[in-house]
């Protein structure tokens, strides 16, 4: 499966000029958890999270005694200005991947980096976003819009009514009219390339539907 099957397209982005009051109301309002942060020429700069905005964003509650004192206020006792744009509180550098990227590596690169989201480019133009909530909804997908697609791609294969295709949470059972290893295999890859499937098992003359 590829991110460009998954992301979430066409995609909202800030510039470092926007407001951070800006910047919520778009992520509030769309349901957002990151905003790509573009240059002049459109290039890809940072991203702007969640955790980016609220970060010293609240004042502290002057009704409640506070254990570090030097927390409220600064070094002159003056109380610290939270940022006024994007730029000052985007995350930089960010990784981009391409839209042909494996969904697995996006995976692996949102495990290792702690990452909720991962912009999407095509060259130097950012065409979509992969969240968590993208891969999850993958992951939630119907079993029977899954089995809908599989066969729709095998009947592309071969006759429509070679293949029987059963699937359960996501794992795809295909029973094959005839035995031919490199059909199998073939077929395996077109199923393994639907949203949704989490396994694939190729089996010649098993009625599995």
């Amino acid at each position: 499966m590829r991110v460009r099957d998954i992301m979430s397209s066409p995609v909202v982005t800030v510039t470092v000029v926007t407001t951070v009051k800006h910047a919520a109301d778009l992520l509030a309002s769309n349901g957002f958890t990151a905003l790509p942060v573009l240059d002049d020429d459109g290039g890809l700069i940072g991203i702007v999270t969640e955790a980016d905005l609220v970060r010293d964003r609240f004042l502290r509650d002057p009704r409640y005694r506070h254990a570090y004192e030097a927390d409220i206020a600064g070094t002159d006792g003056a109380p610290q200005v939270p940022a006024a744009t994007v730029g000052a509180v985007m995350t930089t550098p960010v990784i981009g991947m391409g839209v042909g990227t494996d969904v697995v590596d996006v995976v692996t690169a949102m495990l290792d980096d702690r990452a909720r989201s991962i912009p999407i480019v095509d060259g130097s133009r950012v065409v979509g976003i992969v969240t968590r909530r993208d891969l999850v909804r993958v992951l939630a997908r119907d079993d029977q819009a899954i089995a809908a697609d599989v066969r729709h791609r095998l009947a592309m294969y071969g006759r429509p009514y070679r293949w029987t295709v059963a699937v359960h949470d996501g794992a795809v059972a295909i029973g094959d009219e005839f035995d031919s290893p490199t059909d199998r295999h073939v077929v395996a890859v077109l199923a393994e390339a639907v949203s949704g499937v989490t396994t694939v098992r190729v089996a010649s003359h098993a009625a599995t539907d």
